[in-house]
């Protein structure tokens, strides 16, 4: 287990760091329902296109699982509710080129949907599905096997800044696989994927000591992975219970993968009673110091890595120093809790966000609706995380 040298770097001064930013605006809020509109609806992980011609057009994408994948203007309204269908839950977005590519839980697919420019002004048809109808299940090897739901999960989309080769990598639920595909155009503007390599990261570590550590999880399963970036031609993905992956990629697939931040519960003794893992020793002191468990949502700015730390509700900031922040409430929107994904643009977007954006999902909204949870995305000014 190799461990990078952003784990390395040194922490900002807190005289030096900025304060704890609050979101300008939060989407509508969604609850897990079946009552509700839409229906069990529950928030995920948001993605960003801009818009190629007007900037303050741009869209934010956001899956809501068995409710689909939602699309939002700048100003947080809904545009448009694309259903996930029959036995479909959305678990990942991201976007490359005009392109939204989806991880179809529910079914083990790669989901592919086209932005329309113009579809973003007049508020309907921003989304069109193209996904190829022949597409294959990522992991599983026949429809039996889905329905067991080892499927896709987490997902990160780009292009090869050498090649232009559209890539998509697809973490598996339950397991410690990630998946290369190459999207591919299919006849009538339909889009597919096509294998490029797998590589499984560990489920078991040697600490320091000389003795063997697994995180502690439910029988059967092992230290899955979600949240993931591409930066050029690099992988970063969480695997929740551990920390960070830094995965370079090669003409023929994935270079070795590189342990670049490990979770604060790392290497800590923890055995499955019943339904919870337990304590099973002391703390050895072998974790890392800014992430809680479970590592989760990655995002990649000018050379930051931007990442959530679900167990504390608090984000890290990787940069030439590394810092945590929180997202607190204020300007009339709430604070973030329990994040799962997160997007960021550079790009200036106009008037209200001018430096840029970072869209966060936000698993605790609050009110409530009623004694239902509710959660829903919200959209930061970029300079006030990652200042100008």
């Amino acid at each position: 287990m190799a461990v990078a040298a952003v784990s390395l770097l040194t922490a900002v001064p807190a005289s030096a760091a900025p304060r704890d930013p609050a979101p300008v605006l939060q989407t509508q809020a969604f609850v897990d329902d079946a009552g509700a509109s839409p229906a069990d609806a529950d928030a995920d992980d948001p993605a960003i296109w801009v818009h190629p011609r007007d900037p303050e057009r741009s869209v934010v994408l956001g899956t809501l699982k068995e409710g689909g994948l939602a699309a939002f203007d700048l100003g947080a309204r809904t545009l448009q509710l694309a259903p996930a269908g029959p036995g479909g839950r959305f678990n990942n977005v991201d976007v490359v080129g005009d392109l939204a590519v989806v991880s179809d839980r529910g079914r083990d697919r790669v989901r592919v949907y086209r932005i329309d420019p113009a579809g973003s002004a007049a508020g309907a048809h921003v989304l069109r599905d193209v996904t190829d109808p022949a597409a294959a299940p990522v992991f599983s090897a026949s429809e039996s096997e889905v329905d067991e739901q080892r499927t896709a999960y987490g997902l990160a989309a780009g292009r090869d800044p050498r090649t232009g080769l559209r890539w998509v990598a697809v973490t598996r639920r339950h397991e410690t696989r990630v998946a290369l595909l190459r999207l591919a155009d299919r006849p009538g503007g339909t889009v597919g994927t096509e294998p490029v390599a797998t590589v499984d990261l560990p489920s078991t570590f040697r600490l320091p000591d000389g003795s063997a550590w697994s995180p502690c999880e439910e029988p059967g399963e092992r230290p899955q992975l979600e949240g993931s970036v591409f930066d050029g031609r690099v992988l970063y993905t969480a695997q929740e219970d551990v920390g960070i992956w830094r995965i370079p990629l090669t003409p023929s697939g994935f270079g070795r993968p590189e342990l670049v931040d490990r979770v604060r519960s790392f290497g800590v003794p923890r055995r499955w009673n019943d339904d919870a893992c337990v304590p099973d020793g002391p703390d050895p002191g072998y974790g890392g110091r800014w992430l809680t468990a479970d590592a989760e949502g990655l995002a990649v700015a000018n050379g930051t890595l931007f990442a959530s730390s679900q167990g504390d509700s608090r984000f890290v900031v990787y940069g030439r120093h590394v810092r945590d922040l929180r997202i607190v409430a204020g300007r009339g929107t709430d604070s973030v809790e329990h994040s799962d994904g997160s997007a960021i643009s550079t790009a200036p977007l106009g008037r209200r966000f001018p430096h840029g954006l970072l869209v966060v999902h936000d698993g605790e909204r609050r009110p409530a609706a009623g004694d239902l949870p509710t959660t829903g995305f919200a959209f930061v000014r970029l300079e006030d995380v990652l200042g100008r």
